[in-house]
């Protein structure tokens, strides 16, 4: 059993993996989703074949939900998005005054350095750059060196070891990112749902009310409520006591 479909070019690395498990004398091979790399592409199943070696795709959804970088990057060639937003029950991210520490308690704030430990690079928008001056850091113990790269929607300066995108669209351009987080402001998220770059949705609720505060998103471009519909799904809930957190993927 593989996650991905054995390769069939040779790389720096060596020689081309469906080669060798051609070589390996097996009876059967199931792959989990095929390599959309055009190099690849079905002919590493087509090799295993051809060697008499029973091979067939599985296409499993948790395959491709655990390559879920690697896949965006070859077939649409950006990195995999996830937006994290943190808000009180009637969706804000602050008070009117812009006080944001803490909405969630710190079981949810763990688990979203756990998620920021799992991607490439983080990003926020300029305005949170600046209000904030956020380190984007992993502070949990054994995790300090996952910390992943920073990025700023901005068209300002940014401090030194930053990344700085002018438009959500400039993604493309992030070389060697599978996963980018992005989380926040308001603005910054609104721009990346408003042009479609949004693939997975945290959700981490906190049993407050606020009223009056700071929304969680800006305009998005939305043309009519019937397009609100059927856009995401929810593929896990989770409980933080006292918060809570849904996740949600763009229905394909």
């Amino acid at each position: 059993y593989v996650t991905l479909e054995p390769c069939a070019h040779r790389s720096q690395r060596g020689p081309a993996c469906a080669h060798i498990v051609a070589d390996a004398g097996l009876a059967r091979v199931v792959v989990g989703v095929t390599d959309p790399d055009p190099r690849t592409a079905g002919n590493g199943i087509t090799r295993l074949r051809y060697a008499g070696i029973i091979a067939e795709c599985a296409d499993h959804p948790a395959a491709r939900e655990s390559l879920a970088g690697y896949l965006t990057q070859r077939q649409e060639g950006r990195p995999h998005v996830t937006l994290k937003l943190a808000t009180s029950l009637d969706g804000f991210i602050a008070t009117g005054s812009g006080e944001s520490r803490w909405i969630t308690g710190p079981a949810a704030r763990a688990h979203a350095h756990r998620e920021r430990a799992r991607t490439d690079a983080i990003l926020v928008g300029g305005g949170t750059l600046r209000a904030d001056t956020p380190s984007l850091d992993v502070r949990l113990p054994g995790l300090e060196q996952r910390s992943p790269r920073r990025v700023a929607l901005t068209r300002g300066p940014v401090p030194e070891g930053w990344t700085a995108l002018s438009d959500p669209a400039e993604v493309r351009d992030l070389a060697d990112v599978q996963y980018l987080l992005v989380e926040g402001g308001a603005a910054a998220a609104a721009r990346f749902l408003a042009a479609g770059l949004v693939d997975r949705l945290l959700l981490y609720r906190a049993p407050i009310l606020i009223g009056g505060g700071l929304p969680a998103l800006g305009e998005i471009g939305l043309p009519s409520l019937a397009e609100a519909h059927g856009q995401w799904r929810l593929v896990d809930r989770r409980n933080f006591a006292p918060d809570t957190l849904e996740i949600y993927e763009r229905a394909r």
